[in-house]
């Protein structure tokens, strides 16, 4: 029963699935984002065309795909493919030439790889100060608010299997959101049969 963290860069869902990884003893898997673009030659934080933003997303989920793969055990991760679909979705503007063959192909992609990997999903939404930090998105909230609302949008899709929860805005403390989401795991578990979930009794 695996648990990806989902939402806007910059809220803090590293070091919620730290916390939730060293309360449980379940294995942390962090994603390499930030590192695929390094590789790729490309700064997530400046404008690309969507042709280039869909390439780079498959580069994305690739990677992600290899570091969840490793894994026959239960884990936790700071990212989904819904933040994924989120940041490829955000960048289509209204004149914005995309082939919609390709987008949806991605999209479905994305869908199938959330449901192949996660029971439970939690949105982190925005509401710790918001700090700049190299070689990552841009820190505007408007754009953030943005892929708040579009992630929002993708979890409550009917196509998504697993369970979803939302951390409350007002939610900052650290202690507090590790406790939301292992409250709701407790309540999902009694639905999958295997083994429990690490630390839950």
């Amino acid at each position: 029963m695996n648990i990806g963290l989902c939402g806007s860069h910059r809220t803090g869902k590293t070091t919620l699935a730290e916390a939730i990884s060293k309360r449980t003893g379940m294995p942390f898997l962090k994603t390499v984002t930030s590192e695929v673009f390094q590789q790729c030659g490309l700064d997530p934080s400046q404008p690309m065309d969507f042709k280039k933003r869909l390439w780079i997303q498959h580069k994305i989920l690739d990677a992600a795909e290899k570091i969840w793969q490793t894994k026959e055990e239960q884990f936790i991760t700071d990212r989904t493919p819904l933040d994924m679909m989120a940041y490829t979705l955000a960048d289509i503007q209204g004149t914005t030439e995309v082939n919609f063959d390709e987008l949806e192909g991605y999209l479905a992609r994305c869908i199938d790889v959330t449901n192949t990997f996660f029971a439970l999903v939690v949105l982190v939404q925005p509401g710790i100060p918001l700090m700049h930090e190299e070689g990552k998105a841009a820190l505007n909230e408007g754009y953030l608010e943005h892929l708040n609302y579009v992630i929002l949008g993708l979890c409550n899709d009917d196509r998504i299997r697993g369970t979803f929860v939302y951390i409350h805005r007002a939610m900052t403390s650290l202690d507090d959101r590790v406790n939301t989401a292992l409250n709701k795991l407790k309540m999902i578990r009694g639905n999958h049969k295997g083994r429990p979930p690490y630390g839950i009794p």
